[in-house]
């Protein structure tokens, strides 16, 4: 695993054919062993911000990971440090899952023999970590959408990262997928990886974050811990929805949205 020092996100702007999404954002620094959530209103420019994170849309700003500049590095150099899972895994690709990890691992200079033994074993259990071990062989386009999915998380993570970006990655899985991507996540970070993840399930977020960061328009709302941000006010103010938040028996933050807030509530 490339090492991982926390990430600054300073002045960072992005526009897309001329309109900005995001404008002169700021954000406390994402840190390293930590899962920081990604959370905020359709538009808000989360998506956005994970790709001018992995520089797959132009931005200008700063991006300083310890003391390597982002946003100075060329596309293979900065695909060393940063792992992407798109929201939409790629269809029309003629390889199977093994195939595609195996081809994750050959962008990497250090992995020039990548069809050997060992990266063999790391792509094998990797799937098998994921839950998905017996799909190796199948065709990426014989695949469910949820089983694209995992495969795609698994594209990100086998090049061991020192940043892990993931957008949306529970929205095409069931119940024990969503828990098991998300462990796997935390997991991840806990190895010393910075892991940001865009999420729309705002108790999946007060559940496996660790942080949390509120976008509304392109801007910084809020940011700290589920508890610090998850609260009513913002609730009311970002997504203008009435809603509770309660503690559960287990000691984990939960979310109850009574209806639309009233046009005009602060």
């Amino acid at each position: 695993m490339s090492a991982a020092s926390d990430l600054q996100v300073t002045g960072l702007s992005v526009h897309y054919r001329g309109r900005p999404v995001i404008t002169d954002l700021d954000l406390p620094a994402l840190r390293r062993a930590r899962v920081t959530a990604l959370v905020g209103p359709n538009g808000a420019g989360k998506t956005t911000l994970l790709k001018a994170l992995a520089g797959l849309v132009p931005a200008s700003g700063a991006l300083q990971l310890g003391d390597q500049a982002l946003h100075r590095m060329r596309p293979a150099e900065r695909a060393r440090h940063v792992g992407y899972m798109p929201q939409f895994a790629a269809e029309g690709v003629e390889l199977t899952v093994l195939e595609s990890l195996l081809a994750a691992l050959r962008t990497q200079r250090s992995s020039a023999g990548a069809q050997t033994a060992p990266a063999l074993e790391r792509a094998h259990a990797l799937l098998e970590r994921l839950g998905i071990g017996a799909l190796a062989l199948r065709p990426l386009d014989a695949l469910s959408g949820g089983q694209r999915q995992l495969v795609s998380l698994a594209q990100s993570v086998v090049r061991e990262p020192g940043v892990l970006l993931l957008d949306e990655p529970t929205s095409a899985l069931d119940l024990r997928h969503q828990a098991l991507v998300m462990s796997t996540a935390r997991a991840l970070a806990l190895q010393g990886r910075i892991v940001i993840a865009v999420l729309h399930d705002l108790n999946l977020a007060a559940r496996w974050a660790d942080d949390i960061v509120v976008l509304q328009q392109g801007r910084l709302h809020a940011s700290g811990t589920p508890v610090q941000t998850l609260t009513p006010a913002m609730l009311s103010a970002v997504y203008g929805v009435q809603a509770r938040t309660e503690t559960c028996s287990a000691g984990w933050l939960q979310i109850m949205v009574d209806g639309a807030a009233p046009v005009g509530a602060p």
